[in-house]
């Protein structure tokens, strides 16, 4: 690959990584979606290699790199499975809250462990009955002297089990109108009397990629861990929504042109009357179809990281991106199964766990039916 944001310095990064992956994730991933878990230890081994956080000043443990760094451990851990999008949720999307946001004694009691792996974290916006409506959140905090008495459920949350710090966003002011200025962000820390998980939720797809409900039940949050100021929670999220949709167009990218890897080997091996089917012009009309559509979206998301890393206003052109690439990488999880005829329907096969892991991503981060909304909006409709 030749991404224009990229240096060498990048690209020995990548080998690094490569490398560490090989050992330490490929040989036991199948085993981490038995388990329907990513274990403890391989948080600590990345945070240890310096792959956690890297964008982190130098002074909270992080290398202070420019986020092309981030870009290489997210399309590389997505090469060996969509089950580790939880160490880009850590790296890329919670861990910036928290840097931009947060005091400098917030930074200095959370991040160094961030970047070590010993502090895993998650973000907690979905509840039970409100999903892509972030204003109509119920979850409430009241402050109670130098405390915060947080109530209310989360589900869907990402690193919901392994995570120690949870960004949650809740209601301090259930009377303002509109809605959305009434929303804080509060960090809840592992242990904190009133804060409990539900269920690990049991999912089509991600099996290793934990998720499950979070509960307070008047949990005692201290006033020193509201993120940023009171009010403004909606505002925060709304500026970082945008890595985040980012960070998920990444993945569908990488996973769309893994697919075409993988699909490729396997037509060009597998024989029918006589001949690889690779031969067979409908093959190669499938395949030509889907290598224009992976090159297309390649060239229009480099140019979109690259505009982001130097701090350009791209929330229409990632919304687009979010939307485009997760339907692209929907279709060819769909013509890559079908290219491997009975063989794709095994579990043997990967493209069967990449079949089931696709679809999600169309769904998080904002529904592609909401990037469609904010495109319309932003184009004055």
């Amino acid at each position: 690959m030749d991404h224009p944001y990229l240096t060498e310095d990048h690209e020995m990064f990548r080998r690094s990584l490569r490398k560490f992956l090989q050992k330490e994730a490929y040989p036991y991933y199948e085993q981490w979606e038995n388990d329907r878990l990513v274990p403890r230890s391989f948080w600590e081994k990345m945070g240890k290699q310096g792959f956690l956080c890297p964008d982190v000043d130098e002074q909270y443990g992080g290398s202070g790199v420019d986020w092309g760094f981030s870009v290489i451990i997210n399309e590389e851990l997505e090469r060996v499975g969509s089950g580790l999008i939880g160490i880009g949720l850590h790296n890329d999307i919670v861990v910036p809250y928290i840097s931009e946001y947060g005091t400098e004694e917030q930074k200095k009691r959370w991040l160094p462990s961030c970047t070590k792996g010993d502090m895993v974290t998650a973000i907690a916006m979905t509840e039970p009955g409100t999903g892509s409506d972030l204003a109509a959140i119920k979850t409430t905090a009241v402050l109670n002297d130098d405390h915060y008495i947080l109530n209310g459920q989360k589900t869907f949350i990402t690193n919901g089990i392994h995570s120690d710090l949870i960004i949650v966003a809740c209601k301090t002011d259930t009377r303002t109108v509109p809605q959305h200025k009434g929303i804080s962000l509060l960090a809840v820390e592992r242990g904190t009397v009133g804060f409990s998980r539900g269920r690990k939720l049991d999912k089509v797809g991600l099996h290793c990629q934990d998720t499950a409900e979070l509960i307070f039940e008047d949990c005692k949050v201290p006033k020193k861990n509201l993120i940023g100021e009171e009010g403004k929670g909606f505002q925060y999220l709304m500026k970082k929504l945008q890595q985040e949709r980012l960070v998920v167009a990444i993945a569908a990218q990488v996973s769309s042109e893994h697919m075409f890897s993988i699909t490729m080997d396997y037509i060009k091996s597998r024989e029918a009357f006589g001949k690889a089917i690779s031969q067979f012009q409908h093959i190669q009309f499938k395949m030509a179809e889907m290598a224009a559509d992976i090159e297309m979206g390649r060239a229009f998301l480099d140019g979109l990281i690259a505009e982001h890393i130097q701090g350009k206003d791209v929330v229409t052109k990632v919304s687009m991106a979010k939307f485009k690439l997760t339907e692209m990488s929907r279709r060819i999880a769909t013509e890559c199964m079908q290219l491997h005829g009975g063989y794709g329907y095994m579990e043997e096969y990967e493209i069967a766990r990449r079949y089931r892991d696709v679809p999600v991503a169309s769904i998080y981060a904002g529904t592609n039916e909401i990037m469609k909304v904010i495109i319309a909006k932003n184009l004055g409709l």
